[in-house]
């Protein structure tokens, strides 16, 4: 219940929709007493005691209360709809904002295709078992206690056979409900795990081509798949038992009260009419409980849907700033400064230790040194990625963590080895850079780039959609386009993870050139590919497990003949493509 109770609080923003939907159903289930008042009367007035003259008008009566019932249903599905669809949207876009405010380690732990899921149905469920719940729930218990009302008032001794199955429903039901939230979690389990499959194999079909693995990913979407169906079937069994035998308890009391009936009209105890009208009460009494048969199955999948939502919302987010904290700073001169840095991503695994460095404002700082030494973790803390375990981090003399984190990446650029664009237009990629941005600066960040040739080769130009991760484009040409989106940013501190490193030669060089654009005047921090690339750097860093071993120039490292000279000769002896170095 815990769970509801939170979602209701997006119910009460739109008081006024919640009234008027309950307000036509409770007005629509009054209308339930007229018909059977009705059929009394049209048969203990108009057949026994033989007044024609009241037919039509009984007539009119009835078709008037059905009239204004399904009216007042219209106009509830129409204003429940748009109650529906505002929570929906309400409760998604909190759910993605926090989503895109919890810590990338969170990410690394998470299928995308699991999130989607839980963004897009497990939503749409926690909101269905709410408004439709409590509208339909408030509803047939309303339409319970005016239908028992009447019924005492016609026989008290009928009303109390008719309510003999109420006990064994009650007692159906909660055993139906304690034994059920295991059962839809494995499916809600279940569905996320065929979706994050799925989203997987899309993402990555041209690797199942390439290795001509369409078989095996077929066989291993068909397991996620059979396990939704056996889990989808074990809800279903449990439904198929539970359903019918509450409907044939209803049945039993609909056979009771016409049998009870029927000897208490022979026995003069009670006008035939009565009985009839009974006999629609009975019906509009079951009707509504088998309603909210049907409402426990929506409930306790809504609450195995609910778990999941706010297990994210649940999650902590990146910390929070520091209230004192300008929210505006003084702008980023670029000097940077790592003091005894360490890090770990667990306890037993160590990545950085005791790293130091200071860069002044435009220097440019390589870092080199083999796969997994923890260049890229720099990087990653220097824009807060990762916090760091100890030690500091300065920017211009201050303390990282006391700048906001909006404020922090406003004034870094990152270009990686893997450039991302998003399924959208050229124009669209670079306003991530600057969003006011004009097409004369996008042109202009597109020739500094070495990129505005290829753009205008393509039909719309600026306003071509280029695919998803921008897959109508080449590697080379993809690297262009995030330079010229960091160029258009403008920030004071550039990172470049490894920026060069899965092009050809000829478009290194375009890149090369560009990068050397990007860089004029900021304070860079490359991640080293090829050492040539590095060669002019200000302070090159070379990390070993962990640590700084080396730093200074390029001929002083050489001179040292430590592990850069090794890399360097090592470089030398390969091919110019080589990836020797990461």
């Amino acid at each position: 219940m815990k769970i509801f109770f939170r979602v209701f609080r997006y119910v009460k923003r739109y008081p006024a929709l919640a009234t008027g939907t309950l307000a036509c159903a409770i007005v629509g289930t009054l209308m339930v007493v007229v018909f059977p008042a009705v059929t009394q009367l049209i048969i203990d007035k108009v057949i026994n005691e033989n007044q024609p003259g009241l037919l039509l008008p009984l007539i009119a009566i009835g078709f008037t209360s059905f009239l204004v019932q399904e009216g007042l249903g219209g106009i509830r599905i129409i204003l429940n709809n748009s109650f529906e669809q505002k929570v929906i949207y309400d409760l998604r876009s909190d759910l993605y904002a926090h989503i895109q405010c919890l810590p990338l380690p969170w990410f690394d732990n998470r299928a995308t295709g699991d999130i989607m899921t839980r963004l897009v149905e497990d939503v749409t469920s926690v909101e269905r078992v709410l408004i439709d719940g409590i509208e339909q729930g408030i509803v047939a218990v309303l339409q319970i206690l005016i239908v028992a009302g009447l019924m005492f008032a016609y026989s008290p001794t009928l009303a109390l056979i008719a309510l003999t199955p109420i006990p064994f429903l009650a007692a159906g039901a909660l055993l139906y409900t304690m034994t059920a939230s295991g059962r839809y979690r494995l499916q809600r389990k279940a569905a996320s795990g065929l979706n994050s499959l799925l989203h997987d194999n899309i993402a990555g079909i041209r690797q199942i081509k390439t290795y001509a693995s369409e078989e095996r990913e077929h066989a291993r979407f068909n397991t996620a798949s059979e396990t939704l169906r056996q889990t989808t079937l074990i809800v279903m069994r449990a439904w198929a038992m539970y359903s019918p035998s509450m409907n044939f308890l209803a049945s039993c009391g609909m056979v009771l009260v016409a049998g009870f009936g029927a000897h208490q009209v022979i026995n003069k105890q009670m006008d035939l009419g009565v009985l009839f009208a009974f006999i629609v009460l009975a019906r509009f009494l079951y009707e509504p409980i088998g309603r909210l048969h049907q409402l426990n199955q929506l409930f306790q999948a809504g609450r195995a849907a609910g778990e999941r939502v706010f297990e994210i919302l649940d999650e902590t987010t990146e910390t929070q700033e520091n209230p004192s904290v300008p929210v505006h700073p003084n702008p980023l001169g670029g000097a940077v400064e790592f003091q005894r840095v360490r890090f770990s991503y667990s306890p037993e695994l160590p990545v950085l230790q005791d790293v130091s460095l200071r860069a002044h404002p435009g220097e440019m700082i390589a870092l080199v040194g083999p796969t997994g030494a923890g260049k890229s973790t720099i990087v990653n803390l220097l824009i807060r990625f990762y916090e760091f375990d100890s030690g500091d981090i300065l920017l211009d003399g201050r303390p990282i963590r006391s700048l906001p984190r909006s404020f922090l990446r406003e004034n870094i650029a990152m270009v990686t080895q893997e450039s991302f664009l998003f399924n959208g237009t050229t124009a669209e990629n670079l306003l991530m850079g600057k969003p006011g941005a004009t097409e004369d600066e996008m042109w202009e960040a597109l020739e500094a780039a070495n990129a505005a040739q290829f753009i205008r080769r393509l039909p719309d130009t600026l306003h071509t959609p280029l695919g998803e991760r921008g897959v109508k484009l080449s590697v080379g040409e993809k690297q262009r386009i995030s330079i010229a989106r960091a160029l258009l940013k403008n920030p004071p501190i550039l990172i470049l993870d490894e920026a060069t490193a899965s092009v050809d030669n000829t478009t290194e060089r375009l890149i090369q050139q560009a990068l050397d654009r990007l860089m004029a005047n900021r304070t860079s921090f490359v991640i080293a590919h090829r050492l040539s690339t590095v060669r002019h750097a200000d302070q090159i860093l070379v990390i070993d497990h962990g640590r700084i071993i080396e730093r200074g120039r390029h001929d002083e490292l050489l001179a040292l003949d430590g592990l850069y000279a090794q890399l360097s000769r090592l470089m030398n002896e390969e091919p110019e493509d080589s990836a020797a170095v990461s």
